[in-house]
């Protein structure tokens, strides 16, 4: 194995340290709450999961369609089509959110979840929650 002179390792010592360090901080945040639920706060997110987003979805669908399901069933068709890649990949986004707040066992909202290990229901501001989870990941590594 090479030898290293003391620059180098410093230099080599200091990289890591940068790399470490930066993959301590980095973090995945989620919020998950609802359309009539906003968050606070500077951090954004790298994902919003609105729970109530596919019962939107469905109502911009179903609005004014008549009672007969016969008659409405081509209406919900045309709307399908009409709304396209966009339309489908909004619902495929509501749904997935849904199925991933269910498994990860959201229980309350809002909730900010890290990593999708650590959660913190009730926090309206996104900050707060963080430095929360960050005093609680400080307390308990």
């Amino acid at each position: 194995m090479p030898t290293l002179s003391c620059s180098r390792r410093s230099a080599l010592a200091l990289l890591v340290g940068i790399v470490c360090s930066g993959a301590a901080a980095a973090q995945e945040v989620w919020v998950i709450t609802e359309s009539g639920q906003p968050m606070q706060g500077t951090h954004k997110p790298a994902r919003v999961i609105e729970l109530d987003a596919p019962q939107r979805i469905e109502a911009e669908l179903t609005t004014g369609l008549p009672g007969d399901p016969q008659k409405a069933a081509p209406i919900v068709r045309q709307r399908l089509k009409d709304g396209g890649a966009s339309l489908q990949q909004r619902m495929q986004t509501a749904y997935q959110g849904v199925t991933d707040a269910w498994s990860m066992g959201i229980t309350t909202i809002p909730a900010v979840v890290v990593d999708q290990r650590y959660v913190l229901y009730g926090e309206t501001n996104i900050d707060r929650a963080l430095a929360r989870i960050a005093q609680h990941r400080k307390e308990r590594p």
